[in-house]
């Protein structure tokens, strides 16, 4: 389905990822509402932060993870676009690209089950935090893609698109990639990337449900088959730095970027 695009903020507000523990359930919150939850550079080096923190713990601290957005109207819509004015080259976008892997790597190697809460957007580099989560639950509004064709001209990362591929199948991908389409919740379920659909005033009480059945659960069992999974989906990833370092050094990238930020249509040149 078409969708509008969800509006992203300056880089003004900065704002926060924040961590906090209520009992067996510790919960990530992306907390930049103004913006969409887009994630900046400091939300990016927060998120590491608690990772760590958490993976340091193990089963001893949380033995539950939920990520979730701030405000109700999105998980995160992808990364400040603001910052990526400040490239100058290919490289640039390599560096980035491998900056959000370490990331998303955090993330996917927590020890504990990770569960994400969709309200609303999860776009782009949101996207990818949904997906490295190992369940997911949304309302009805939830919405998914990376319509980078239509908006930057950039591209993922060869471990992005693994994962992408890994949750979603290939068809829903390339929709997503190449057709710039975002997807609603119902493709999401169909496919088996949400274990749920919930209205909105239920879907607190699914996520409590479904996080006591996790933290009941043989926590060693939960870490060492979360690992092996993973494992197998980044072992025979290609290395596409050089694809990644073209997209990002073209001209119709810096187009992409600066009609994005000046709010009008990109002209494509294909160079």
């Amino acid at each position: 389905m078409k969708a509008a695009l969800p509006p992203e903020g300056g880089s003004g507000n900065d704002g926060q990822v924040t961590l906090t523990m209520q009992g067996q359930v510790a919960t990530l919150t992306f907390d930049r509402p103004a913006a969409r939850n887009a994630m900046t550079w400091a939300m990016y080096e927060q998120l590491a932060m608690h990772c760590r923190t958490l993976a340091a713990q193990g089963n001893a601290g949380a033995r539950v993870v939920v990520l979730r957005g701030a405000g109700g109207e999105a998980f995160v819509a992808g990364t400040d676009i603001a910052q990526f004015q400040q490239f100058s080259s290919g490289e640039d976008g390599v560096a980035y690209e491998a900056r959000i892997d370490a990331g998303i790597r955090l993330v996917e190697q927590l020890p504990m089950p990770t569960v994400g809460v969709i309200e609303g957007w999860a776009v782009g580099g949101g996207l990818a935090i949904a997906t490295a989560c190992d369940f997911r639950v949304a309302t009805p509004k939830a919405r998914f893609g990376v319509p980078i064709a239509r908006t930057l001209g950039n591209t993922l990362s060869a471990l992005n698109l693994a994962r992408l591929r890994a949750a979603w199948g290939l068809q829903p991908v390339r929709r997503m990639l190449l057709l710039a389409q975002i997807l609603d919740a119902d493709a999401a379920l169909a496919c088996g990337f949400l274990e749920g659909v919930y209205a909105a005033e239920a879907l607190e009480g699914e996520v409590v449900v479904l996080c006591h059945r996790l933290a009941a659960l043989a926590p060693v069992t939960q870490t060492v088959v979360k690992e092996a999974l993973r494992r197998q989906t980044v072992a025979a990833v290609a290395d596409t730095d050089d694809l990644v370092r073209w997209c990002y050094g073209s001209a119709d990238f810096r187009e992409g970027v600066e009609a994005f930020v000046g709010r009008r249509a990109p002209q494509w040149k294909g160079g």
